[in-house]
C-alpha cells in the first residue's frame, strides 16, 4: 500500500452502511407509487367491473415515466428553499405522492372515473420526478465501489415496496372497504419522507447549472455525439426492446389472475409472494452471478430467462384456476423479471456519463418504461380480441428482437459492451 492510500473496504464496510439504508429506503419510496399505478389500481377498477380495453387505456396516463427527461434538467437547475436541491425536490413529490394517494379513498370507480384518471396522471408525474432525484442522489452518494451494492439494493428495496399495494392493499379489500386500503397505502410515503428529512443533503452548490443550456443542452449533446448518433440510437432502442415482453405479460397481470377465478386475498397472498421470492431471489442472485459473468453475457443469459419465464404465465393461462399453477408462474415470471432488471440497470449506468448522471440516466430509464405504458396500453385490446394464451404467445415473440440486438449491443465473447468501448476511446 502506498503512502497516503485508502486501505480497501471490507465486505461489511461496503455492504452495512447509512449509505445502503439510504438506498433500501428511497427504493421503497419510489417502487411504491408505481406498484399502486400498475397492481393496486387495474385490480380497483376490475372489481368495479371496468372494462379491459379501459384499464388498459389508463396506461396512457403513465406517460411522465417515458418522458421524465424532459423536465430532468429544471430539477437541476432550480433548487427549492428548503433542504437544498436533492432533499428538497425529494420532500415536495414525497408529500404530494402521499396527498394525491391518500385522495384516491374520495372516489367511486362507477361514477367518479374521470377524476380518478388525473389523480392518476398526478402521481404518475410526481412519481417520476421523485424517480429523477432520488437517482440522482443515489449516484451522488455512493463511491463508485459501491454502486454495484448500493443499485441492487435499491432495485430490491424497489421490489418490495410492491408488497404494499400489491398483498396488503388487496389483503385488506377482503374485509375493508378499498378506501381504507388507500389511505393504508398512502401512509407508507412516510418512509420515504423520514429518510428525507433525517439524510444528508448530496448535491453541492457548485456542481448545480448556472444555465438552462447547461442543464438542458449538454447532457444529451454529449450522449449522441460521444459515437455519433447512430450508436446512440441503437442503444436507445435497446432499452425499449430488452423488456418488452415480460412488460407487457405483466402490464394486466392482476385482471389476468382475477379473471381466472382468484380472489383478492389469492392474489394478494399466494401470487404476491411468490412474485416476491422470484423477484428477491433473482436480483440477488442477478447481482451475484454478474459479478462473476460481467455484463455481456448477463444480458444474454438473464434475457434468456426473461423470455422463457413468460411461458409460465401460457401455462397458467391454460389450466385455470389451480394454487400451485398461481405460485410456479407468478414466481418464475418474476424471477426472469429480476434477472432481467439487474443486467439492464447495470446496462444504463454504464451508459452515462459521470457528469450528466442525473439527466441521462433519465433519458434511459424513461425510455426503458416505455413498454410499461405506451405500448402496454394496448394489452387489454389484445387480449379481448385473441384471449390470455395467445396475448402470451404474442409476449413471448416480443421478446426475441430485444436479444437478436444483443449481437450488436453486447457481443457474447467481448470484455466490454459497446458503451464501454465508446467510453474508453
Amino acid at each position: 500500500m502506498t503512502v497516503g492510500s485508502t486501505p480497501p473496504k471490507t465486505l461489511y464496510q461496503a455492504l452495512f452502511n447509512k449509505r445502503m439504508l439510504i438506498c433500501i429506503c428511497t427504493g421503497f419510496s419510489s417502487g411504491l407509487p408505481l406498484y399502486l399505478l400498475i397492481q393496486f389500481i387495474p385490480a380497483w377498477l376490475r372489481s368495479f367491473d371496468v372494462d379491459l380495453s379501459t384499464i388498459g387505456l389508463i396506461n396512457l396516463v403513465l406517460f411522465p415515466y417515458t418522458w421524465k427527461f424532459i423536465w430532468s434538467p429544471l430539477v437541476d437547475r432550480f433548487v427549492p428553499p428548503f433542504l437544498g436541491r436533492r432533499r428538497g425536490w425529494m420532500l415536495i413529490t414525497q408529500l404530494g405522492l402521499l396527498l394525491a394517494i391518500a385522495s384516491l379513498a374520495l372516489y367511486d370507480p362507477t361514477t367518479n372515473l374521470t377524476k380518478i384518471i388525473w389523480t392518476v396522471a398526478i402521481i404518475a408525474f410526481l412519481s417520476a420526478t421523485q424517480d429523477i432525484v432520488i437517482d440522482a442522489a443515489r449516484r451522488e452518494i455512493l463511491p463508485d465501489d459501491e454502486l454495484g451494492a448500493g443499485n441492487g439494493f435499491y432495485a430490491q428495496a424497489y421490489r418490495i415496496a410492491s408488497f404494499v399495494p400489491g398483498s396488503l392493499g388487496l389483503i385488506l379489500v377482503g374485509f375493508y372497504p378499498w378506501s381504507v386500503a388507500h389511505l393504508s397505502i398512502a401512509a407508507f410515503m412516510l418512509v420515504g419522507i423520514v429518510t428525507t428529512l433525517l439524510m444528508s443533503e448530496s448535491s453541492k452548490p457548485s456542481e448545480v447549472p448556472h444555465t438552462l443550456k447547461s442543464a438542458v443542452i449538454d447532457p444529451f449533446k454529449e450522449f449522441f455525439d460521444r459515437d455519433g448518433w447512430q450508436s446512440a440510437v441503437w442503444i436507445l432502442l435497446f432499452i425499449i426492446f430488452y423488456k418488452l415482453g415480460d412488460s407487457m405479460a405483466t402490464a394486466l397481470e392482476t385482471p389476468f389472475f382475477l379473471d381466472m377465478g382468484f380472489s383478492t386475498v389469492e392474489v394478494g397472498t399466494v401470487a404476491k409472494i411468490s412474485k416476491t421470492i422470484g423477484a428477491t431471489v433473482g436480483t440477488i442472485l442477478g447481482g451475484v452471478v454478474m459479478i462473476k459473468l460481467g455484463i455481456n453475457k448477463s444480458l444474454w443469459i438473464f434475457g434468456v430467462f426473461q423470455i422463457v419465464s413468460i411461458l409460465g404465465y401460457v401455462a397458467l393461462s391454460i389450466v385455470g384456476y389451480n394454487y400451485l399453477m398461481l405460485a410456479v408462474a407468478s414466481g418464475f415470471e418474476y424471477f426472469g423479471v429480476g434477472l432481467g432488471s439487474v443486467a439492464l440497470i447495470a446496462f444504463m449506468a454504464k451508459s452515462t456519463s459521470r457528469l450528466f448522471t442525473a439527466t441521462q440516466f433519465a433519458l434511459l430509464s424513461s425510455l426503458a418504461a416505455v413498454p410499461r405504458t405506451f405500448i402496454s396500453a394496448g394489452t387489454g385490446y389484445i387480449i379481448e380480441a385473441v384471449g390470455y394464451t395467445q396475448f402470451f404467445l404474442i409476449c413471448f415473440a416480443c421478446a426475441i428482437p430485444g436479444m437478436l440486438m444483443l449481437f450488436k449491443i453486447a457481443p457474447w465473447n467481448s470484455q466490454k459492451t459497446a458503451v464501454e468501448e465508446t467510453i474508453a476511446e
